[in-house]
């Protein structure tokens, strides 16, 4: 708000100080000026109403409104985090092809909707753990920029001191992302048992990819939530394709959502930021009124390949890709919702996305410059706090000791 009337004062000045004698063209801007500069945040829309989709329902009688409200200060928090996601990912795989970050990378751009709407659908005390597709959630959940791209640069202020890479990023309440396909997923249903057991009234997001949907230890951990009626909210990204594949050649059935068969699954519009959180604010109130886990699918759509070893363009077209960037994408969603509502302005979202694009600049030229981790350290961190006992082969200075 500070910054907005500084440009103000900023461009009245500048009619104080034009000459009185100026030519009919200058008179126009000064005109134009004036109107810009006697604008103030009184003139947009405080808050909106929307009609999003209505979601396809498995098991339940009534599901999410399809009314949903919008404030100003709502719209610009998630565009911000969305476009900031996006930019930060676009980095990454520049960084990548520069060969300053190495190993696996698997990238978010085209999903942002998904992270901002479910993050802004539960409180910060839920917990969240999701597969090796994870910087856009170890943002949203509180980790800078800066931490995340020196972590997938393996130095030193990564925010797991450079030795998790791209897959292994935590936070609080935040359980990383998960290298192996699927293995999160009993981990989640195992978090919301600690959720139930304590009866701190939390709850935890479990999400996974429609590849990992076909994997067994999901239905384990359904049927082990269903029995205990655990406080999961079990939530497929459905990018449409695999490693390689589409959903369709891997899966039999691609109503992820009635994966679940005796638990409650909806199907959510995934690009649109506004349907995936009333639709997960729903799910959270079911959860937290003790009526057990729910399954929910978000269908959303990936840029990339599945990660940077795979160009994404040998099993889909360049052209369907670029359909859903030009038709449905989700930031552009957003902007065009604030701004036919008059609840942004387009000078005020350029600005942003100019301070956007500056921050993740300068976190990438940290991320280039910050020092690898000392090889010393490489055992370090293996606890979180100090181990409560001895545990043979954490240390290699640890003397090995045989009892019999």
């Amino acid at each position: 708000m500070q910054c907005r009337w500084q440009i103000q004062t900023y461009v009245w000045l500048l009619i104080l100080d034009s000459p009185s004698s100026e030519p009919q063209g200058a008179q126009t801007v000064s005109e134009a000026a004036r109107v810009t500069a006697s604008r103030s945040f009184a003139d947009f829309t405080p808050q909106a109403t929307f009609d999003v989709k209505k979601c396809d329902l498995h098991l339940l009688e009534e599901g999410p409104s399809v009314s949903v409200e919008l404030t100003r200060e709502q719209g610009l928090q998630y565009y911000r985090t969305m476009q900031t996601v996006r930019r930060m990912e676009l980095k990454a795989d520049q960084l990548y092809k520069q060969k300053i970050i190495r190993g696996f990378c698997h990238l978010y751009d085209g999903q942002e909707a998904c992270a901002v709407g479910v993050e802004a659908a539960i409180n910060p005390s839920d917990h969240l753990i999701t597969a090796y597709r994870a910087h856009a959630y170890t943002y949203t959940r509180g980790v800078a920029v800066k931490e995340i791209l020196c972590e997938l640069t393996g130095r030193r202020g990564g925010v797991s001191k450079g030795k998790g890479g791209s897959m292994h990023m935590y936070a609080p309440h935040f359980y990383g992302g998960n290298g192996i396909v699927g293995a999160q997923v009993p981990l989640g249903a195992g978090i919301a048992l600690a959720c139930q057991y304590k009866g701190n009234s939390q709850l935890c997001v479990t999400l996974y990819g429609d590849g990992a949907a076909n994997q067994g230890q999901l239905f384990e951990a359904f049927n082990m939530a269903a029995l205990w009626k655990l406080p999961c909210i079990f939530i497929c990204e459905n990018n449409q394709y695999g490693m390689g594949t589409s959903a369709e050649r891997a899966s039999a059935s691609t109503d992820y959502y009635k994966r679940g068969d005796y638990i409650p699954g909806i199907r959510v519009d995934g690009m649109d930021v506004l349907c995936v959180r009333e639709a997960v604010k729903f799910a959270a109130d079911l959860c937290r009124a003790g009526k057990g886990p729910i399954v929910m699918e978000l269908q959303t759509y990936r840029y990339h390949g599945h990660s940077m070893s795979d160009p994404g363009v040998s099993y889909r077209s360049r052209e369907e890709i670029q359909e859903v960037r030009s038709k449905n994408d989700p930031i552009a969603l957003l902007k065009e919702q604030m701004l036919s509502n008059n609840m942004a302005s387009a000078e005020e979202l350029k600005e942003m996305d100019v301070a956007i694009r500056k921050e993740v600049e300068e976190a990438a030229q940290f991320a280039t410059a910050d020092p690898e981790p000392p090889l010393d350290d490489m055992c370090n961190h293996i606890f979180k706090n100090d181990p409560p006992l001895e545990v043979r082969g954490t240390s290699p200075w640890s003397k090995l000791k045989s009892v019999s």
